[in-house]
């Protein structure tokens, strides 16, 4: 007879400010009498990116096989595992549909991976409706968002994403083609004020006027 798993809850939260941007994770593992807290930050990233590796560093830091009851406020991410698309995506060589290839591919691998190992239960929770352990990991995503010198978030700096192409490959320049729809770039002066932390800006992208992909370019990025 097989021994029976441990019974696990984590409490799972993640954030961006602006998003993308600075942003981080917080994660609260409860067992028994046991609490542990967990957390990350990285300069520049996504909200969904956060929510997604906040469930896979709480289930990864687990070093049994265990029966995880996994909250989170994310419907990003309990629907993608609850309704089955992050496996069906996995499925299809990570196409959403004909024409839409899947995003943050990378941390999807890592989850689905880290859940054929345990016996996950992902659950919706209101986010910021009193919960104190979603409260907590709100928290904690966002505890060290002011500190300097904050990591890189690989998976989103450096992979190449749909509309969102690696910058070290980037060598359009305004009255090329867009590689999505052949549409002639147009140069863009960004909006958003400059921080007094950030280590970097542009000056500029490029944009498509026909299908709204942006380009950041490599020469348009200067140090602050």
């Amino acid at each position: 007879m097989s021994e029976e798993r441990r019974t696990v809850t984590i409490y799972t939260d993640g954030a961006a400010e602006p998003n993308p941007g600075r942003g981080g994770y917080g994660v609260v593992l409860l067992y028994g009498n046991h609490r542990r807290e967990l957390s990350g930050t990285f300069r520049l990233t996504t909200n969904n990116r956060m929510e997604v590796l906040a469930a896979i560093v709480g289930l990864e830091t687990l070093k049994e096989s265990c029966a995880v009851k996994l909250h989170s406020d994310s419907k990003y991410l309990v629907d993608a595992m609850t309704r089955g698309w992050a496996e069906r995506w996995r499925a299809n060589g990570w196409w959403r549909n004909k024409k839409e290839k899947a995003t943050n591919i990378d941390l999807w691998e890592r989850l689905l991976a880290v859940c054929d190992r345990h016996q996950v239960e992902f659950n919706w929770v209101k986010g910021h409706a009193g919960n104190p352990e979603n409260e907590r990991c709100d928290e904690l995503s966002t505890q060290s968002l002011g500190q300097r010198d904050l990591p890189a978030d690989e998976g989103y700096e450096r992979r190449p994403e749909p509309g969102r192409p690696r910058q070290d490959e980037i060598t359009v320049d305004a009255g090329q083609s867009c590689r999505k729809c052949t549409t002639p770039l147009v140069r863009k002066t960004p909006r958003g004020k400059r921080k007094p932390d950030q280590a970097y800006y542009f000056e500029y992208y490029l944009y498509c006027p026909a299908c709204h992909t942006m380009y950041m370019v490599e020469d348009a990025k200067r140090p602050l």
